[in-house]
């Protein structure tokens, strides 16, 4: 075993580059040279095949074999072999429905959080490695058990969050607004607004924020703030009722 070890970022790709080529020196620094193969969990995007594919060849690109889950005649036992997990974005509700539909919950949560094996998320893969998906962007195409996800981390993420666009005419609720009104529930945890090219990574009872674009930080009754790529985000991971401080 040994400490948790997440990577947890906003978004696949940054435009202008390829499949995680904008967080591909992280994931070699993250990974390192003791893992030789990922096990990939495709299961947010319908053609799990074609998306494998795509897996497959960016991991073999930085050194690493890829197995994909959905190849397994056995989700449970793949998880328990594995040396480390990447869980890739699309649907975030079709994505947990089909981690909660293969019993797969408490197994990766054993392997992340007792066994110490690397976790890394991107866009709906970060947001199950949090709390819940109540933060996410995502439409419910599917209804999964409940909106309860992996709890790696005691808080919620926003990925690919966006700041209001003060040219835009559209009158729509902003992702800000969207979040406060998450937090007029009671005893909801913070949300860490994670902008496209941003991402988190956390060793043990250490939380950083790495990428190029900064995040912001909601918390219950508090007004929002901002921070840069370096940010110390550790007191997150404290697990009380960071809203009430």
């Amino acid at each position: 075993g040994g400490p948790r070890r997440l990577l947890l970022v906003s978004n696949s790709t940054l435009h202008g580059g390829g499949y995680l080529g904008h967080c591909q020196q992280h994931i070699k620094s993250f990974l390192g040279e003791k893992v030789k193969r990922v096990l990939f969990v495709p299961y947010a995007l319908h053609d799990r095949d074609a998306y494998a594919r795509t897996a497959r060849e960016k991991f073999e690109s930085l050194g690493y074999g890829l197995d994909s889950i959905h190849e397994s005649c056995d989700p449970v036992e793949a998880v328990r072999k594995s040396e480390a997990i990447f869980i890739g974005g699309g649907n975030t509700f079709r994505l947990l429905k089909a981690l909660y539909d293969n019993s797969l919950i408490q197994e990766i949560r054993k392997r992340v959080l007792e066994d110490g094996i690397p976790y890394m998320g991107s866009s709906a893969g970060t947001n199950v490695a949090t709390v819940s998906i109540n933060t996410t962007n995502d439409m419910p195409i599917v209804y999964p058990p409940s909106l309860q996800a992996l709890g790696l981390v005691p808080f919620n993420i926003n990925p690919h969050y966006l700041d209001p666009d003060v040219k835009s005419t559209h009158m729509g609720e902003t992702r800000e607004e969207r979040i406060r009104q998450y937090h007029e529930e009671p005893n909801t945890p913070p949300v860490l607004g994670l902008r496209e090219g941003a991402m988190l990574l956390v060793e043990g009872d250490k939380a950083t924020l790495q990428g190029v674009t900064g995040a912001r930080l909601f918390l219950r009754g508090k007004k929002p703030t901002e921070h840069e790529p370096g940010t110390d985000f550790s007191f997150l991971l404290i697990d009380s009722n960071l809203q009430n401080l």
